[in-house]
């Protein structure tokens, strides 16, 4: 599963992609630690940007696209990964694209969790409000001053990637304003319901499914060696019976024959002892007439 969560500053995207990294064995690329961690291990990448952070300029996007294409090469991030912190402008998003085409890779999801600023940044000034009651120092970066520049950096730079993935039928768009809780659920609702993730539905009949093919595979060859015995043992039942019925008739076709035979003989035999009978009787038949005469 490969994503990327879009959001302005605040809307969570921290939380969510760390509960997605825990729920499905995924990893979190942030191009921040991605940066450090190739500086550190002074890969070819790594050293140029090393160069350029050295000297305060920033870092290019081929250089970025190199060090994420290192990274999604390890083999912790075989199963997925979610960005954090890039894309952040649409040639970046393009470069993203052709990086993971060259990879046969494809980006599953760009989920887009909607806030509504003001919400923002009462947020932040009750937080900040909390945090002085406390008696504690605010963050400098958890002031409304510094929300309300990152909001306007996000809304030129990063939203247009909503339109750019919207148009790529790639943007899946959660409320960033319902809890945690439910906002996770609905990531993970929407992310089955694309294929992206298994239900745990299907992995709980998953076994069971394959169980019943096995059977249904078992019994059909069951069936079909009863058939096949069944049908050899009705020929070979069939072929004595042709073999006797086949004996039967040569026997009724020899009486026949023989009878036909005796029959012919009889009237043979008739005439013989007709033939016989009266060459005895004619020479006495002659000496009578010569004694009457």
């Amino acid at each position: 599963m490969r994503l990327i969560l879009l959001g302005p500053p605040g809307s969570g995207k921290g939380t969510q992609a760390q509960r997605l990294v825990h729920r499905h064995g995924i990893v979190q690329l942030s191009t921040g630690e991605m940066l450090r961690a190739a500086v550190a291990a002074e890969t070819p990448v790594g050293l140029k940007a090393k160069d350029l952070m050295a000297a305060g300029a920033l870092v290019p996007d081929e250089i970025v696209v190199g060090i994420i294409s290192d990274r999604i090469d390890q083999p912790d991030a075989a199963k997925g990964f979610i960005l954090d912190g890039f894309p952040r402008t649409v040639p970046q998003a393009e470069a993203l694209d052709e990086l993971l085409k060259h990879k046969h890779l494809k980006l599953d999801a760009v989920v887009e969790l909607r806030v509504n600023e003001s919400a923002l940044l009462q947020r932040v000034e009750t937080r900040a409000a909390e945090t002085r009651a406390r008696g504690e120092e605010v963050r400098i970066d958890d002031t409304p001053e510094v929300l309300i520049k990152r909001l306007a950096a996000y809304r030129s730079q990063t939203e247009p990637l909503i339109h750019y993935y919207s148009e790529r039928r790639k943007l899946l768009t959660v409320d960033g304003m319902m809890t945690i809780e439910e906002v996770t659920r609905e990531i993970n609702r929407i992310l089955t319901a694309i294929g992206a993730v298994e239900s745990k539905a299907s992995k709980k009949t998953g076994p069971a499914k394959r169980s019943a093919k096995a059977r249904a595979k078992t019994t059909a060859k069951t069936a079909a060696k009863t058939t096949a015995k069944s049908v050899a043992g009705g020929a070979k039942k069939a072929a004595r019976g042709s073999a006797m019925a086949v004996k039967g008739r040569s026997a009724v076709v020899k009486k026949v024959a023989k009878s036909a035979r005796k029959a012919a003989k009889r009237p043979a035999r008739g005439m013989k002892k007709a033939a016989k009978s009266a060459v005895r009787k004619a020479p006495k038949k002659a000496l009578k007439k010569r004694a009457r005469g």
